[in-house]
């Protein structure tokens, strides 16, 4: 399965790193001295080698009993990757996994369930897009450990240009009359490609609607509600305020770039793109700004979809006492503030948002995420996203097609592809 958590939202500003290796223990203690040994799976750009050895060091000092070995793991093939070790009798006892993908994992019986240790590890203030797609038919197997979403990035010298105070766009409407402004002169009021689902997504959240909606058992696309059609039409009105493509997504070409030629004001990314910005044009350096995407009303911004990655212990894993420690430590309050500070992720929890409020990009980005949401919660969402009718259905809109027939034919499309999941 193609991942789609963190890795999908920050692919034009992650590297590539070091291959990993795997290997887990078969005895309660394998490791040095007689300790216990811990083997844990985290993602490549998961932790930084600085966090990573402060982290061992820190949990080693505190649980003298567990030899921890961290392994870093890249995205490219990590899906088969799990799903071998979850069949196998030599799983790792933690592996981070993207928040989407928990349901995959859980549905073959190959997770350890924590429903009953939620409490414990503070779950009631856990953040919805972490915490809602690592549960699967009522039991909680993913554990959230930190986030991202996107936010507007936009260009202040622009907007002081135009006489916009982006500290004061609250509403959508206050975004649409802004943006207009912006579209002048030459320049774009905002870059938005015409396939930015994960974008409508947001939109349609903030309508009351869903991507898909499971009904007496059964999973049925939702484009073609009325909510869902609101949203459709505010992206059409928000993207013609730009010249993005109508049939291609943020990645062709990467919008990052094409904001650095310096005649966008605005586009809706992770804040990560303004370093690529930045990079591409030395010029725009400090003229970058972030806010939220604004939400239909001032009360709250808008929703957005939230990536990230959740820890899963493997139902086979040696040391099951050990792994909950782990995890207990990692995505608790202490670690989750380091964590967020060292890598701009928002922490796990609503109630932790202040330790990133000094990050401009990351704060915004916390603010979104209180309000974010994953897609539909099925192991058959990625057979959905590798046809992708949601893409092929807003170009139909955004080319003049009729928006209710164009989300019909979709939501029939992601209707028959979830079937297998009824």
């Amino acid at each position: 399965m193609k991942y789609r958590s963190l890795a999908l939202l920050s692919a034009l500003v992650l590297g590539a790193g070091l291959p990993a290796c795997s290997s887990s223990g078969d005895s309660a203690s394998d490791g040095a001295g007689g300790s216990t040994g811990l083997d844990v799976w985290l993602m490549r750009d998961s932790v930084s080698a600085e966090f990573q050895k402060e982290f061992e060091t820190g949990f080693e000092k505190a649980h003298p009993g567990i030899d921890l070995k961290i392994q870093i793991q890249e995205w490219e093939g990590i899906g088969e990757k799990v799903t071998a070790a979850l069949a196998s009798n030599d799983a790792p006892d933690v592996i981070e996994v993207g928040n989407t993908q928990v349901a995959q994992y859980a549905q073959s019986g190959g997770l350890t369930d924590f429903s009953d240790r939620v409490e414990e590890l503070g779950g009631d203030t856990w953040l919805e897009g972490l915490a809602e797609p690592g549960s699967y038919d009522g039991k909680q197997y993913g554990i959230p450990y930190y986030a991202a979403n996107r936010v507007v990035i936009h260009r202040t010298d622009l907007f002081e240009q135009a006489g916009v105070d982006a500290s004061r766009i609250r509403t959508r409407d206050q975004w649409t009359a802004a943006t207009r402004k912006l579209d002048k002169g030459g320049n774009q009021g905002i870059y938005l490609p015409g396939q930015n689902w994960y974008v409508l997504s947001g939109f349609v959240w903030d309508e009351g609607g869903d991507l898909a909606v499971k009904s007496g058992g059964e999973w049925k696309g939702g484009l073609d509600s009325p909510a869902a059609l609101r949203a459709m039409d505010f992206y059409r009105r928000l993207q013609a305020l730009g010249q993005g493509p109508k049939d291609s997504d943020e990645a062709q070409p990467p919008q990052a770039e094409v904001m650095a030629k310096g005649q966008v004001a605005q586009i809706i990314a992770v804040p990560g793109g303004a370093k690529v910005i930045e990079e591409k044009n030395p010029e725009l350096k400090g003229k970058l700004g972030f806010f939220p995407i604004p939400g239909k009303t001032a009360d709250r911004p808008g929703s957005v979809f939230t990536g990230g990655s959740d820890l899963v212990v493997p139902a086979v894993a040696a040391h099951q006492e050990e792994a909950f420690t782990f995890i207990r430590e990692l995505t608790g309050d202490a670690w989750q503030k380091k964590l967020a500070v060292a890598m701009s992720y928002v922490p796990n929890k609503t109630t932790l948002a202040g330790a990133v409020a000094d990050d401009p990009g990351t704060a915004a980005m916390a603010a979104g995420a209180a309000h974010g949401r994953a897609t539909p919660n099925t192991p058959q969402w990625a057979a959905v996203e590798a046809k992708n009718p949601i893409k092929e259905y807003m170009t139909a809109v955004l080319t003049g097609k009729d928006a209710a027939s164009a989300a019909a034919e979709a939501s029939r499309t992601i209707t028959e592809t979830l079937g297998s999941d009824s």
